[in-house]
């Protein structure tokens, strides 16, 4: 009896098929033509009119696609829909080209769409240009430290509040590794009292000063007061970490703009309502990737953050974790903080500082989507799940 042997083939973007291409023998030109039918995508477009929703339907049943739609939407009996798009590269390529000619706004969707396409494609290897020093994004996951100077941080507050400490746990987190510095001066934990400028000015700009001397990596200043974020990069900050995504303080986004800093932008809400969570996340970093963009901040210069243990419940944060490769479609590097926090606790029901392990798991499984970036307390263990993740993750995605 003959017996053949076979297997499922995981691969994760085009290089990778590219690659299995090669080692079959695959004609250059047949592999160009065959890559866009290997991988299939599903899109979600929401708050569709019917005559929207079906017209997409159409074409995308046309070239060999689908798209489901609410009950109701072929008669319009309903207002509204949201549609899943299903189908591969070429096929939206194809309905592309149809949506361009098409009336009631089907051409923004297919924009879109286009857009989402070369953003899945996977993010080129990149310096970031951080006003003086550079983080190369793409090759190995960086690690950002986390030095709080404050008296009522959930995990760590009073350890470093004085400069003293400050700038001693910053050259211990750089010997360990670390490729940035972020500096915070306001606890953000739930339940934390606000500061006033005067008091986060005293308590973070002092430590800038003596750091921009005494450590080689760039620093980051996790603010979301536009003052602050102005003499911190005067005093020679380099990045720009916004809680609050440019919405706090409507004066953030010129300072920024204005000296050329990158910019993490990380979602945030009151309350933890949804009524899409990803689908509203996406909405939420759109809309401030406008004000940014319109505000003079360059779109490579906006590093996007998920935000977990702000305005999500535990499920929702991990939801989120499980979802991550869903930002991809913004086409911006991710940062990802999840260093001790609460989700880890109530998981694990452990205090602050017994949460190294499951940092580790979060950390490595955050790599493994796609991540550029990790934010974490304890820097020498995580750069060392950093690595041996990159190890595996990366090497399967290029």
């Amino acid at each position: 009896m003959v017996s053949f042997n076979l297997h499922n083939v995981v691969i994760i973007n085009k290089a990778g098929i590219l690659e299995e291409f090669k080692k079959i023998g695959v004609d250059g030109g047949g592999a160009g033509v065959m890559a866009p039918k290997a991988f299939h995508y599903l899109f979600k477009v929401y708050d569709l009119t019917p005559r929207q929703a079906n017209i997409l339907k159409q074409e995308m049943l046309g070239k060999g696609g689908d798209a489901a739609v609410a009950r109701g939407c072929v008669d319009a009996s309903i207002e509204k829909t949201d549609v899943l798009l299903t189908g591969t590269e070429k096929q939206y390529r194809a309905v592309i080209k149809k949506l361009r000619l098409q009336p009631f706004g089907l051409a923004k969707i297919a924009e879109q769409l286009e857009e989402a396409l070369a953003n899945l494609g996977g993010r080129k290897v990149r310096v970031l240009e951080c006003r003086g020093k550079h983080l190369v994004l793409g090759e190995r996951t960086l690690v950002m430290g986390i030095l709080n100077v404050t008296p009522d941080s959930f995990s760590d507050g009073g350890k470093f509040n004085n400069l003293e400490s400050a700038v001693m746990q910053a050259r211990r987190m750089e010997d360990e590794g670390a490729d940035i510095i972020d500096l915070g001066g306001e606890s953000t934990r739930p339940g934390h009292t606000p500061i006033s400028l005067e008091e986060e000015l005293g308590r973070v700009i002092p430590v800038i000063k003596a750091l921009v001397q005494e450590v080689g990596i760039p620093i980051s200043v996790d603010t979301t007061k536009a003052e602050v974020a102005r003499i911190a990069l005067e005093e020679g900050a380099h990045i720009i970490n916004d809680q609050w995504s440019l919405r706090a303080d409507p004066n953030m986004a010129a300072v920024v703009a204005e000296h050329g800093a990158p910019l993490v932008m990380m979602h945030n809400q009151n309350g933890t309502e949804y009524k899409d969570l990803m689908g509203d996340m996406i909405r939420f970093f759109r809309e401030s990737i406008d004000i940014a963009l319109k505000a003079g901040i360059e779109r490579n210069n906006i590093i996007v953050d998920p935000g977990i243990g702000f305005g999500k419940t535990v499920e929702q944060n991990i939801e989120v974790m499980r979802r991550l490769k869903e930002l991809d479609c913004l086409g911006l590097p991710v940062l990802l903080g999840t260093s001790r926090k609460s989700m880890i606790g109530k998981t694990l029901d452990l205090p602050p500082d017994q949460r190294v392990e499951g940092t580790g798991a979060t950390v490595a499984l955050g790599i493994a989507a796609g991540v550029d970036i990790v934010r974490v307390h304890d820097v020498k263990e995580m750069v060392r799940v950093a690595r041996m993740t990159d190890a595996i993750a990366r090497r399967a995605s290029h």
